[in-house]
């Protein structure tokens, strides 16, 4: 048999098989020729997963867990207050993409388990939902470069005991950035958190993500978070089941990017820096772990250290 017949049943054979073997990263087009999509080995990032993602529109599921330490002690107008003890949070984030640029982004649901050592109540229940939509206004896959715009809504349907519930909800307009370069990625995303109601706090957010291809399938992390308030809330009586509601009005930090406190007397800044891995399994799901601590004071803000562990499932 000649090598120009055996290389023809070759490629027949692999034309044929192609809907059934071929990766989540490609897309058939005419003729039966399979593309490689130019972004699939893109990394999701880790850290403040509700509001840092890729810059490229998709359809994927994010089930993640974080299991967050709080500060033996926290600042306070009065001094300060034990705390401790930690919180989980358990969720599912999904993004179904409704074009190659167009995306409905859900980035916020779950459940809480609060549990503090001192002063504070454990508590547990749903966190707020949040969503919107997600555009790239910028595809250049030949130079690994990608950028969108999103628009999102918290909505406060969470539970109060749980830091959650409270204002009329908070609108977070962002832009994020990804830039392919060989085995190296570099991606930003930054923000703005604008809440309906104005007892709550507004913040502008930075997240920085650098990780690198060791393996085709392993790919170590770095990541640093920036949150700045822009407008303190007005510490009005919030969370009732939490001392009495009076948290907003003596605490001298804000919530991150899980909770929005309207603390009244926060100060200006909380600085994260997470750093990890994420894995890919095969080309449909990635696996990342990723530790994260504050490079503010601890006593500023309700994080001594966190763990997170998610999936990323692409469809």
């Amino acid at each position: 048999m000649s090598t120009r017949y055996i290389s023809k049943l070759v490629l027949a054979a692999a034309l044929v098989a192609s809907p059934f073997v071929a990766k989540a990263g490609d897309v058939p087009v005419e003729k039966g020729v399979v593309e490689v999509d130019p972004w699939a080995d893109a990394r999701r990032p880790i850290s403040n997963p509700t509001l840092f993602d890729l810059a490229i529109p998709g359809t994927q599921l994010h089930p993640l867990f974080i299991h967050n330490r709080m500060p033996d002690v926290v600042n306070t107008i009065l001094g300060r207050v034990p705390v401790g003890g930690d919180f989980q949070v358990y969720a599912v984030q999904l993004e179904y993409a409704l074009s190659d640029r167009l995306s409905i982004n859900a980035v916020k649901d779950g459940y809480i388990d609060f549990n503090p050592n001192s002063t504070l109540t454990a508590a547990d229940g749903w966190a707020n939902i949040e969503a919107g939509l997600k555009y790239a206004w910028l595809l250049k896959p030949e130079q690994g470069l990608a950028s969108n715009i999103q628009l999102q809504y918290e909505i406060a349907s969470g539970n109060s005991d749980v830091w959650q519930g409270e204002g009329d909800g908070i609108f977070t307009p962002s832009m994020s950035f990804l830039k392919l370069a060989g085995k190296l990625q570099l991606a930003d995303q930054f923000g703005f958190r604008f809440p309906v109601d104005d007892s709550e706090t507004s913040v502008f957010y930075n997240s920085v993500h650098a990780s690198y291809a060791v393996t085709d399938w392993l790919f170590p992390l770095v990541e640093l978070n920036v949150f700045h308030v822009l407008d303190a809330g007005d510490g009005s009586a919030r969370f009732p089941e939490q001392a009495g509601g009076l948290v907003p009005a003596i605490a001298r930090f804000e919530g991150g990017d899980l909770v929005n406190l309207g603390a009244a007397n926060t100060v200006d800044n909380f600085v994260s820096v997470a750093v990890g891995a994420r894995a890919r399994l095969n080309s449909a799901i990635d696996v990342g772990f990723a530790w994260e601590f504050p490079l503010t004071d601890q006593d500023e803000g309700l994080m001594e250290d966190r763990f997170t562990v998610d999936m990323v499932i692409r469809f």
